[in-house]
């Protein structure tokens, strides 16, 4: 499983996240990949946060762990006919540079394609590569600001707030590694590598597509549900004696199971809530009687009948109740690093159920130099 990739050999010019995700899917899958940072403090990462090992962060650690770190002063032409060494031998390239550097540096994706053909060129910008705002540089909440992502989360009288996680971010590196397999694949035919292009705002936008297409096909604005959906009735959160609560009921099945539970089989047969339809335009109605049935009775308690009586539910955790948990725990995503004494988040999926391993920690800053034959760093 480890080697599932092995013998692709990626480049990464990576800085801080969207293309060092992209380098860290590919290493956990086992391609050797090559992280090629400024000699001048290398990615800008190391130092996002408190020293965690060696001087680095720990976000240093969980995007960059087992690659290896070349380190290169590109404006020299030293630098570049290094870079254009390791190309030679590269199967893909992730970058997500700032726009102008790679025309500046002369490693923009036509030049760079025309020298190697075979080469997968994965670029990874804020905005784009096309349009207006192609040269601008962008951050994670900017780029939620400006997708509406922002303004989709919360409830409707929340100001707009972005996500938790670096959607934008990790799902642009994401795309960048799906398109790049998806040409690795058509050079098995062709012989020809090529460019993929995507950015944080193509990945918001991705995310924001069931909102998007309904706006643009039904001139529907979403409602801002917090922990609700727009289609299904009930389906969220709700307060119990002690703990929230969320019940997701995703048909009229579900519904009535929940309607039997609660003691109220009537809902079933009551035109205002028979149908999911029905019950999203008399919500008002149906929690006026649900809300005050659920606040009577514990989370435990309900949980523990609404499980049974076969309807989805589940309690609203906090991170440590999160990880804590046994289902989490049975998945086994959260992998030690042999003798480093930490413990990562590995990749979200299994082949032929086993999971990508972690194998090795982020690089030391020019650490691999001398294994490409370049001058090693005077204190790595």
């Amino acid at each position: 499983m480890q080697d599932i990739l092995r013998g692709l050999r990626v480049l990464e010019l990576g800085q801080v996240l969207a293309g060092p995700f992209a380098g860290a899917i590919f290493a956990d899958l086992g391609a050797e990949v090559i992280k090629v940072e400024r000699l001048d403090g290398g990615d800008d990462a190391r130092r996002m946060g408190a020293a965690f090992r060696g001087g680095d962060s720990l976000i240093f650690q969980v995007f960059n762990r087992g690659k290896q770190s070349v380190a290169l002063d590109l404006k020299s032409e030293e630098g570049r006919l290094a870079l254009e060494q390791l190309l030679a031998t590269a199967d893909v390239l992730v970058h997500n540079l700032r726009p102008g550097v790679t025309d500046a540096l002369g490693i923009a994706g036509p030049d760079v394609c025309a020298r190697h053909p075979r080469l997968v060129y994965c670029e990874i910008s804020a905005f784009g590569a096309t349009g207006p705002m192609r040269m601008r540089p962008g951050y994670e909440p900017l780029v939620q600001a400006f997708s509406g992502l922002s303004a989709i989360n919360g409830g409707p009288d929340d100001p707009p707030m972005r996500a938790g996680a670096s959607l934008c971010d990790q799902g642009s590196g994401m795309w960048a590694v799906i398109g790049a397999l998806a040409l690795l694949q058509r050079r098995q035919h062709t012989g020809r590598g090529g460019i993929v292009a995507t950015s944080l705002l193509e990945a918001a936008m991705g995310w924001n597509s069931q909102k998007v297409d309904a706006l643009v096909n039904e001139g529907r604005q979403p409602d801002r549900h917090r922990s609700g959906h727009p289609g299904f009735v009930p389906y969220e959160a709700f307060d119990t004696a002690d703990a929230p609560l969320l019940v997701c009921c995703g048909n009229d099945r579900l519904f009535a199971k929940l309607a039997n539970e609660l003691g109220r089989p009537q809902w079933t047969s009551d035109e205002r809530f028979a149908t999911n339809r029905a019950r999203l335009e008399h919500k008002a109605q149906l929690f006026a009687e649900l809300v005050p049935l659920l606040q009577a009775r514990p989370r435990a308690e309900w949980l523990d009948r609404l499980e049974r009586a076969g309807v989805p539910c589940a309690p609203i955790h906090s991170l440590p109740e999160a990880v804590a948990h046994p289902q989490v725990q049975a998945l086994g995503i959260l992998q030690s690093l042999p003798q480093e004494g930490m413990r990562l988040t590995a990749l979200p999926f299994t082949v032929d159920g086993q999971r990508p391993a972690l194998t090795a920690a982020a690089p030391r800053l020019g650490e691999h130099n001398a294994r490409h034959g370049l001058a090693p760093l005077p204190n790595p």
